[in-house]
């Protein structure tokens, strides 16, 4: 929706599930300006890092712009017709064969809903199989499974505007203000109104969250439930227990409890003390209105799902659902992990939020799609999916929007599962992943600012991603790749959308049909009538949605005590806690727990694009206590190998006290793309949860050791270098080009010659300037070409470069580059950078 006295456009952020209002408007440069929309109900106007510097991200460098078949070391950029024809025949051929449960699709969080539609219409609907799958699984899925159990359905009971109106905020296992920044900026506003408010903290961590924090609980990992359970048989020990919402609107109490009362010696099994466990307690029973949020540290753990029930049971124990202030709220990691939820794109589920194990659910698809082919029941969910390929049980599979030869556990199992796999089709927007280089087939996809459509956020608003930008090359939209691959495999009526209004409009049908009988909490019956004027124009909307929200809205479910159970009554489960499958020991004595860090975002495909993000993390890092690092013989800013049964990866070591002796974390962004030994994943195995199939990505024991190198290497270039062949290297953004960390045995002389033939090969360009100093032992080499288009610092005998001399070079080189831009001429000056 364009204003057109300022050109300022609404679309919605491309990050995280707080689903943030954007306004941007393109520039001459190809870029755009970017500002938060202060009307959107999610953020008023507030961004994140990450948010503000969408404008740099939206470059070509990079960007998959053709069709490509691949064959060994060949690739062929082909036209649409060619590539939709080959992927349609394979998978044809494929499904006659072998059987529908031969194919597999892999979709992703980033995805558009309407993408996300027609991709679970085309596998569940025509293929007859539901072998679809969404990266959201390692995100949200045990929430998903909790809100099931305990609710009846898939619902967020809570709006952001809740937070805001508690009185005590818990943050269960969350780095809020890293993970969910605007949320966290929401919160600390309305602590600062008022007074009252109270946040408590529960994470194995002390993190940015704790700026805000009243009191911290340095739970151990992995123990919420013994934590949870305690507090339930609290309330109920203390009489506070709502007994007229427990006697009306509960069932499961009795079971419930005695389950949580198995669970003693919280202290022990927690690690705090048992007057902060007593303290927390009291806050909670005694506080009308009480907020807790959680997030991945919850969710990713082989008992997440019994972790969000064992949440759920305490406020519904309470009451404190359904009410201004109050309930459990998870907030989902994806930018639209809500919407793939709503239109069915997990394995375990149908679509329009109907299940597999109810006839008449099944009946209305069948009959609303047009088909008899519509699968009978739930296919395999990622981890498992991936396990298939591996085993040859899956013989093709396509990969939309997502990376999961980073992403995924057990990741040598995936990489390895792919290559093996007869046939591996990736739609992308970027060439060059790890994913990507593993395909048979690449179909260049839209990005953010090329993309329109809708996407849902935490707190169940839909929103619109509008069309920016123009897409480069070839790019398509990904439900056109996928309804004209639908149609060529012989299901032409089926997919015969010309935009993508059609399959909103279709989708939307699908939510009112059969209400009346069986009620479903997901319903859109207020947007039916809009035509395609309305959709271009449609504000945020909060579902369910009665009628069109020409405002903004706080649609709070479970005010009028009634669940979607087949009792109306919400279910108390039984949960207990147990112990981690496989646990530390004398080889791996550390815990190691992963997540994100502050200014990048999954695998880096997008936020590596910026200068401005790369800087607040430039590496891989892992945070060690001083006490373990002391222990085990490392030093600030030193390299440390950290290995697990599964293998070794190297990480710039930062000393820190917000962590445990026992414990190391690392952020999960890094691949083989921007560094040779910094995938987490590589180290952890495929423990899941057995009801959510969420992998466990917080509790994996490792070592670490000291990793000692004779020379290190500053390079800094205008281009990203090929072939690049070092003991480590890892590589991050800057104005001028890309800065080269490297590490390498070699002396430094042979290593400067190494680098300086293979910046000359990658540069086109003659390194001319050359000099050599030595102090205190410690021999510098610079080389540089008589522009300072590129340059290479070597120095022997040390462990890292300090921040100011990183920052004189890439000064250098940037310089340089405005010059250049400025249309001035420029003159080498020798660079005087202290040793």
């Amino acid at each position: 929706m364009e204003d057109s006295e300022t050109g300022w456009i609404k679309t919605t952020c491309a990050y995280c599930g707080v689903g943030c209002g954007v306004e941007a408007r393109p520039l001459s440069s190809g870029k755009l300006d970017i500002r938060g929309d202060k009307s959107h109900p999610a953020n008023y106007g507030k961004l994140c890092t990450k948010g503000i510097a969408l404008g740099e991200t939206v470059v070509t460098e990079g960007r998959l712009l053709s069709p490509t078949l691949r064959s060994g070391s060949s690739e062929e950029e082909v036209d649409w017709k060619t590539a939709t024809d080959l992927v349609a025949k394979k998978f044809s051929g494929t499904i006659e064969q072998f059987g529908p449960e031969s194919v597999a699709f892999y979709v992703s969080g980033q995805l558009l809903t309407e993408d996300y539609y027609v991709a679970n219409k085309l596998m569940k609907g025509f293929i007859g199989a539901s072998n679809i799958d969404s990266n959201s699984r390692l995100c949200m899925a045990s929430a998903v499974a909790g809100h099931k159990r305990a609710f009846g359905a898939d619902i967020v009971p809570v709006c952001y505007e809740d937070i805001e109106c508690s009185d005590m905020v818990v943050i269960v296992g969350s780095n809020l203000a890293w993970c969910h920044p605007v949320l966290f900026q929401r919160l600390r506003a309305a602590k600062q109104s008022n007074p009252k408010l109270k946040v408590v903290v529960v994470d194995p961590r002390k993190t940015d969250t704790n700026e805000i924090a009243d009191t911290h609980l340095t739970i151990n990992s992995g123990s919420d439930v013994v934590l949870f359970n305690g507090l339930f048989c609290y309330l109920f020990d203390s009489k506070v227990i709502n007994s007229e919402f427990v006697d009306n609107h509960t069932q499961g109490l009795e079971e419930a409890l005695l389950a949580a009362r198995q669970d003693v010696q919280l202290s022990t099994i927690t690690g705090l003390q048992s007057q902060e466990i007593q303290s927390f307690f009291y806050d909670f029973a005694q506080t009308e209105k009480v907020v807790t949020i959680y997030s991945q540290g919850v969710n990713q753990s082989i008992q997440g799902t019994d972790k969000v029930n064992s949440i759920i049971n305490c406020h519904l124990a309470t009451g404190k659902i359904g009410k201004e202030g109050c309930g459990p709220f998870s907030v989902t990691g994806q930018p639209n992990a809500m919407g793939g939820r709503e239109v069915g794109a997990l394995a375990n589920m149908l679509t329009a939020h109907m299940e597999f194990d109810n006839e008449q659910h099944k009946k209305v698809v069948s009959e609303y799609w047009d088909t008899d082919n519509l699968s009978n029941g739930p296919g395999l969910k990622a981890v498992d999916m991936f396990q298939a390929i591996n085993d040859g049980k899956i013989k093709a599979i396509w990969i939309m929007a997502t990376n999961p030869a980073v992403s995924l556990p057990s990741n040598d199992m995936v990489i390895e599962a792919l290559k093996k796999c007869p046939f591996v089709v990736v739609s992308d927007c970027i060439k060059q992943t790890d994913t990507t280089q593993l395909a048979d087939v690449l179909l260049p996809a839209q990005g953010w600012s090329e993309k329109s459509g809708t996407v849902t956020n935490s707190e169940r608003r839909m929103s619109r991603q509008r069309r920016l930008l123009p897409s480069p090359g070839m790019a398509k939209p990904d439900w056109w790749i996928v309804s004209k691959v639908a149609q060529k495999m012989g299901f032409l009526d089926a997919f015969d959308y010309l935009h993508e209004g059609e399959i909103f409009q279709e989708y939307v049908g699908l939510t009112t049909i059969d209400q009346d009988q069986s009620p479903r909490a997901f319903n859109l019956s207020g947007l039916v009538s809009m035509d395609e004027v309305q959709y271009a124009k449609m504000t945020p909307q909060q579902w369910p949605v009665a009628k069109y929200q020409f405002e903004a809205t706080q649609n709070r479910f479970f005010a009028d005590n009634q669940f979607f159970t087949p009792t109306k009554k919400a279910q108390f489960v039984a949960v207990r806690h147990c112990k981690q499958i496989v646990e530390t020991n004398t080889d791996f004595p550390l815990e190691l727990n992963t997540g994100r860090a502050r200014d990048q975002w999954h695998t880096m495909t997008r936020t590596g694009l910026s200068a401005s993000l790369a800087g607040h993390t430039p590496e891989p890092f892992v945070l060690v206590h001083p006490s373990t690092a002391k222990h085990n013989n490392l030093t600030s800013n030193s390299l440390a190998e950290v290995s697990s049964c599964r293998g070794s990866i190297i990480a710039r070591v930062t000393l820190t006290n917000t962590i445990s002796k026992n414990q190391v974390f690392m952020p999960i962004h890094w691949s083989d793309t921007n560094t040779n030994a910094g995938k987490p994943c590589e180290l952890i195995d495929s423990n899941i949860d057995p009801i959510s199939g969420q992998p466990e990505f917080k509790s994996t024991p490792v070592t670490i050791k000291a990793k000692d190198y004779n020379t290190i290497a500053i390079v800094v270039c205008r281009n990203k270098l090929v072939g690049l062949q070092a003991s480590y290297w890892c590589l991050q953004k800057v104005k001028s080009g890309y800065l080269y960390r490297i590490a390498s045995n070699q002396t430094s002389e042979r290593l400067v010659a190494q680098l300086t033939l293979l910046v000359e090969r990658t540069t086109n360009s003659r390194m001319r300037s050359f000099e050599k100093q030595k102090r205190n032992e410690c021999v510098r080499i610079n080389v540089l070409d008589r522009r300072c288009d590129s340059l290479i610092t070597v120095k022997q005998e040390t462990t890292h470069f300090a921040q100011a001399e990183i920052d004189s070079i890439v000064e250098l080189c940037e310089r340089q580059t405005a010059f250049e831009q400025e249309g001035e001429l420029f003159s080498y000056l020798e660079p005087q950078i202290e040793v």
